[in-house]
């Protein structure tokens, strides 16, 4: 099985404090090969961290190094510490030289705070940091970091699974000056291990003047989360009563991937689970396509975490939260390919406005579980409103 570009390192976490016995998960515990978690703390100070030191720069004519304060080199202290000792570092202690406006924000500056709130915040009366868990995902020798935080209880369960859909954040920076520190809701579903991210909008502090108060920022984001979990439910449940019957229309399964924008290694993949998953390969709804999409996008995905990522993640979401949208694009897609083809003969003609009806036909049957959808998320939209104050 091929994931995403596998990181360089894993670091699995349960708990915010070595006094209490935090254990992960059973799902999650198999899922990693019975793991022996470190807690939240260690593993977040023994991320790399960076420095501002000095750039020069050799002046071709005179073989001079000449000081500049437009730049500064960011470096790792322990890495440059072990160069001065002539030691021989694993990895280069050099992560970037960024303009001068830049304000590094290290991770126990973001994820510090984080720790304090865990200690006070309760769910169902235990501290969440009781509760936590998740893992550290390095890449380019630790200068880029990813992150999936989990609260184990704080979960929707389906009707016929024995393991929950688990709620958190997923989180991450870089030294490199393309990610900005990040976080956003996410899910786990400890059934199939399909990952959900983007539950909610990116909240995104980037590298460049003040650093804001991180403490209020978790304090929004986690009640953010505790919203996304309760609504969630019902999200899917509406989507399950929503199908798609693929004998009506002029696409197949795969195809119907392809059409929203899946490369077509991802759709074959994603196909292939939601026929598995659905009662019947030609009657699927949109939850089974949505949980195929993310089969997908956590097993087989080749990109990067980050903006490639992301692109499939909303269209998978679009599939599970809108879904008279995701018809919609289906059916632009659909006709676009029709032109693009060209007119072959009155025939095909005819079997193109064939094929558009039959769309049309199950975008009209959608409408009435589509007005349910838009009040949900309106009225999720306000809570969300109510909860960042």
């Amino acid at each position: 099985m091929t994931e995403m570009k596998d990181p360089e390192s894993r670091t699995i976490f349960a708990g915010v404090d070595g006094r209490t016995d935090t254990e992960l998960p059973e799902w999650y515990r198999e899922r990693h090969g019975n793991a022996d978690p470190v807690t939240f703390p260690e593993a977040v100070r023994d991320l790399p961290q960076a420095v501002e030191t000095t750039v020069a720069y050799q002046n071709p004519y005179t073989d001079e190094w000449v000081e500049t304060e437009r730049f500064n080199a960011l470096v790792e202290p322990s890495r440059a510490r072990e160069q001065a000792r002539e030691e021989e570092a694993e990895t280069d202690s050099l992560f970037h030289i960024p303009t001068d406006s830049y304000s590094i924000i290290n991770p126990v500056d973001v994820y510090g705070p984080l720790e304090e709130v865990l200690r006070e915040e309760t769910i169902d009366g235990t501290p969440l940091g009781e509760v936590m868990f998740g893992e550290i995902r390095r890449y380019r020798g630790g200068g880029e970091v990813h992150m999936d935080i989990m609260f184990n209880g704080l979960e929707v369960r389906l009707p016929g699974r024995s393991d929950p859909i688990t709620m958190g954040v997923t989180s991450g920076y870089d030294f490199f000056g393309e990610h900005a520190v990040y976080v956003e809701g996410f899910a786990q579903d400890g059934y199939c291990s399909n990952t959900m991210r983007s539950l909610t909008d990116k909240e995104v502090i980037k590298h460049v003047g003040d650093v804001r108060n991180f403490r209020t920022w978790w304090e929004e984001l986690l009640a953010q989360v505790e919203l996304v979990a309760d609504d969630l439910f019902e999200f899917i449940r509406d989507a399950q009563d929503i199908e798609l019957d693929f004998s009506e229309l002029p696409f197949t399964v795969t195809e119907f991937y392809t059409l929203l924008g899946f490369p077509d290694y991802l759709a074959e993949r994603a196909a292939g689970d939601a026929e598995a998953n659905a009662a019947s390969p030609f009657e699927i709804d949109m939850w089974t396509l949505h949980s195929g999409a993310t089969y997908a996008l956590t097993h087989f995905f080749q990109g990067k975490e980050g903006a490639s990522l992301d692109q499939y993640v909303r269209i998978a979401n679009d599939i599970l939260f809108n879904p008279e949208g995701t018809v919609e694009r289906v059916e632009q897609a659909y006709e676009q390919q029709l032109e693009a083809d060209g007119d072959d003969g009155s025939q095909a003609s005819l079997a193109g406005e064939r094929a558009l009806a039959s769309i049309e036909r199950v975008s009209d049957d959608l409408q009435e579980k589509v007005d349910q959808f838009e009040e949900r998320e309106d009225a999720l939209r306000e809570r969300f409103q109510e909860a960042m104050g």
